[in-house]
């Protein structure tokens, strides 16, 4: 890309191109965040888009992965001190967030439909103001702990005790590597070794729900009394879908929190953040599982297209590089400029053109953009694009 960008052959047209494409493609620190995010929404979407129940509470499990990861490195974890390695941590954190998922699965599987929904927001809502104001976890629990002293280095993604096969991930106290002459920063590194942890959830998620027990799940979804009848427990399917959903939700809390070293009840356990995975979902397609990424991953680059920081790129710093002074300094009506027309549209918006574009998606395209695409191939997309592209039958 970047030779492409050198060599275009008039100098205007590929300072255009430059800043166009800074202006549109997200950042390496964004797709960090991007990657954990998306693999909370992907298990989001495990149990709401194969089973047919919304779990509005899916927060918690996120919560719990991250603040256990915090809590480990503090100290603050019996039988498990400060330097227990991030790998250990983060299976630790899911499993707490699995066993959680029992006793919430245990009560909230008695209701169905809205009730179901109502019912772990609810849980997640009480886990929220509860953690808001433990003050086991930080002194000021209201803005959430972060990490302290006791760990100062970087949490390590790979197998734990052997540090040539482990790389530190973070913003300052991550790894960085010599590859074949480049230098990888502390982002790069960070997004290699989360996607790899996402990489291995998802396809470890995939294959469930291509087994026996994945097609229960579905017929769950389908027809849940025709399931019944034909034999199957569907209170122990639903609630060992749920159970393994949560299990990965706290692996990306972990995730989150390995990466951000800092967490809040606002940014886990606050119901938004179940808001967030349902955004994507819907945009990226229900019942899909790899429609969440795309979908967060959509979400996530408009909102930095329209932010009005200019840091790594937007619309708004794109305009203001690419038009002339003349034309930002050309008056519209009553002393409105271009340049305070652009500023006035964009200026703190974004959250209103992403409500737009979502409404525009449930109009328009209710089956994402995974979704649709499956329908046009006629089939996995994984399967069938090759096809489409090659030609082959």
């Amino acid at each position: 890309m970047y030779h492409l960008l050198t060599t275009f052959p008039f100098p205007v047209f590929r300072s255009v191109i430059h800043s166009f494409a800074i202006a549109v493609l997200p950042r390496v620190d964004s797709m960090v965040a991007v990657l954990y995010f998306a693999l909370f929404a992907m298990s989001f979407d495990f149990i709401s888009g194969y089973t047919g129940y919304l779990s509005f509470g899916h927060a918690a499990f996120y919560g719990t992965g991250a603040y256990t990861v915090i809590l480990i490195a503090n100290d603050k974890v019996p039988l498990l001190p400060a330097g227990t390695p991030f790998m250990v941590s983060l299976l630790v954190a899911a499993v707490l967030a699995g066993l959680l998922a029992v006793a919430i699965g245990l009560v909230s599987f008695r209701l169905s439909g809205v009730y179901f929904a109502m019912i772990t927001l609810g849980f997640a809502q009480v886990l929220y103001v509860f953690v808001r104001g433990w003050d086991y976890v930080a002194s000021n629990p209201r803005d959430g702990p972060a990490v302290g002293s006791t760990h100062p280095e970087g949490f390590e993604i790979g197998i734990p005790f052997i540090d040539q096969l482990s790389l530190a991930i973070g913003t300052f106290s991550g790894d960085t590597v010599t590859l074949l002459g480049h230098e990888l920063g502390t982002y790069t590194v960070s997004f290699y070794m989360v996607g790899l942890v996402a990489l291995v959830s998802y396809f470890a998620m995939q294959r469930i729900v291509h087994s026996p027990f994945g097609r229960v799940m579905i017929a769950i979804r389908e027809n849940e009394e025709r399931a019944r009848a034909i034999g199957y427990d569907t209170f122990r399917y639903k609630l060992g879908a749920f159970v393994i959903s949560g299990f990965f939700g706290g692996v990306a809390g972990a995730l989150y929190a390995g990466f951000a070293r800092s967490v809040t009840p606002e940014s886990t356990f606050y119901f938004l953040t179940t808001g967030d995975a349902l955004l994507a979902s819907i945009i990226g397609g229900f019942g899909t599982l790899a429609g969440p990424l795309y979908g967060h991953l959509f979400d996530h680059s408009i909102r930095e297209f329209l932010s009005n920081t200019g840091q790594g790129g937007g619309l708004l710093p794109f305009l203001r590089e690419t038009l002339s002074e003349g034309v930002l300094s050309a008056e519209l009506l009553g002393g409105l400029t271009v340049e305070g027309f652009i500023g006035a549209a964009l200026n703190g918006h974004a959250s209103l053109y992403v409500g737009i574009v979502f409404v525009l998606f449930v109009l328009y395209v209710p089956s994402g953009l995974v979704g649709t695409l499956r329908s046009y191939l006629g089939g996995p997309v994984a399967e069938r694009l090759p096809a489409k592209l090659w030609g082959e039958r």
